[in-house]
């Protein structure tokens, strides 16, 4: 019954309980850094997770695209394109337009390149009927000459008769 009767006193009985109070939070100081970096850790391990899984379903859901077209891609390999229109995109058609008429420029000069090509093996030919042809130029040149001689002495000829 004494030990009943005793009581410890209500001031010591504040203080051990405020000494583990004091105990606790300071144990939580400790670990709270560790934990907010922990927390901080995870969050951002978490995010580039996020960020990979989000390339890899990108990557996913196109090599399943790929692999749904294999058979229409393979027919389109397999068959020849001669005499079909090919889809262009609108923003290329400008260009496609400026390509055609640069590949009837290149037509047209091509065939003229060709004849001048194909005259080649003709060249000593043509030189040669181009050297007879100066020659007999030279040759009605200077006949020209000797007759425009003939005509300015005939005509002081007639100057002579006259007066």
């Amino acid at each position: 019954t004494l030990d009943l009767t005793c009581r410890k006193a209500p001031c010591f009985l504040k203080f051990s309980e405020m000494e583990k109070m004091a105990n606790i939070q300071a144990e939580i100081n400790e670990v709270q850094p560790l934990l907010l970096s922990v927390t901080i850790g995870s969050t951002l391990q978490f995010y580039f997770i996020g960020k990979k899984c989000e390339i890899l379903q990108d990557m996913n859901r196109h090599l399943e695209a790929i692999l749904k077209e294999k058979r229409a891609l393979r027919k389109r390999l397999i068959k020849p394109r001669c005499q079909e229109s090919l889809p262009i995109e609108a923003t290329f058609h400008k260009y496609v337009v400026e390509l055609l008429t640069e590949a009837v420029t290149f037509i047209e000069k091509l065939e003229s390149h060709l004849q001048a090509v194909r005259s080649i093996p003709q060249i000593p030919n043509i030189m040669k009927n181009m050297d007879t042809a100066l020659t007999k130029t030279e040759v009605l040149v200077m006949e020209l000459e000797e007759l425009a001689e003939q005509i300015l002495k005939w005509r002081e000829l007639q100057k002579v008769y006259s007066d």
